[in-house]
């Protein structure tokens, strides 16, 4: 078999490495990143408490990771600590939620049609 050499090609400014920083350096830039952007959940989950705003169903600690936080505006970079623009949903409420647009916006699409 022949040996083949593929290149990788990175976009500028992408995957910069910094060769001085160690491994555990790295690992705690990590999980900083990884808390700080599930953070808004945990707390909406202790604001709002493991139930559905929807369907009212009520979860515990083992089953949480079926409730969902659905931002109210639709930003999910709108984050306020007091959680008013979140609410618990369940993974089924979260999707109706979000289908129901779409399926106004068909609806509205063919009615232009007409």
């Amino acid at each position: 078999m022949r040996d083949r050499r593929y290149n990788v090609h990175k976009r500028p400014g992408s995957g910069k490495i910094d060769d001085n920083k160690s491994f555990e350096d790295l690992l705690s830039e990590t999980r900083k990143r990884d808390s700080s952007d599930n953070s808004y959940r945990e707390r909406s989950l202790k604001i709002h408490g493991l139930i559905c705003a929807k369907c009212g169903r009520e979860f515990t600690y083992k089953n949480r990771h079926l409730l969902t936080v659905h931002h109210k505006d639709g930003n999910h970079r709108n984050n306020p600590s007091d959680g008013s623009n979140w609410e618990n949903l369940c993974v089924y409420c979260h999707e109706d939620e979000h289908s129901r647009g779409l399926f106004a916006d068909y609806l509205s699409d063919e009615k232009q049609v007409f």
